[in-house]
């Protein structure tokens, strides 16, 4: 049996995997339903998953949104229990409507273990990275 420490490497990278390749429904099951999120490109906090989901699909249909890659480094995880707390640097290249970006950001995604042992995301936070 892989320990904790492991278990939620392997969520996180499953998660990155999922947003780097386009998979959004395999990306959003990798939440709990009642995670919340909030981005520095977000006027608020999203208080679900579905609402996420919502924006997203928004973006996707208004603004031809896609993501065409992202790298994870500086990557720490600290185990408190049943939470752990993941953080990393993020560079992600985007295309939307305007053409192609590339972003650098500072993430923290906050797992928590349930009953059954799986450990799904129930935050995740997104800063711009220091200049």
């Amino acid at each position: 049996m892989t320990n904790d420490h492991d278990t939620v490497l392997a969520a996180a990278d499953a998660l990155i995997a999922a947003f780097t390749e386009g998979r959004t429904d395999d990306y959003f099951d990798a939440f709990s339903p009642d995670a919340s999120f909030v981005f520095h490109t977000t006027g608020k906090r999203l208080d679900s998953t579905q609402e996420y989901r919502d924006l997203w699909r928004t973006w996707t249909e208004e603004d031809d949104f896609r993501v065409l890659a992202c790298d994870s480094a500086d990557r720490r995880l600290q185990l408190f229990g049943d939470t752990a707390v993941f953080t990393h640097s993020v560079t992600t290249r985007v295309s939307t409507k305007a053409g192609e970006e590339t972003v650098h950001e500072r993430e923290t995604i906050v797992f928590h273990r349930t009953g059954d042992g799986d450990w799904p995301a129930v935050h995740e936070h997104l800063s711009p990275a220091a200049a």
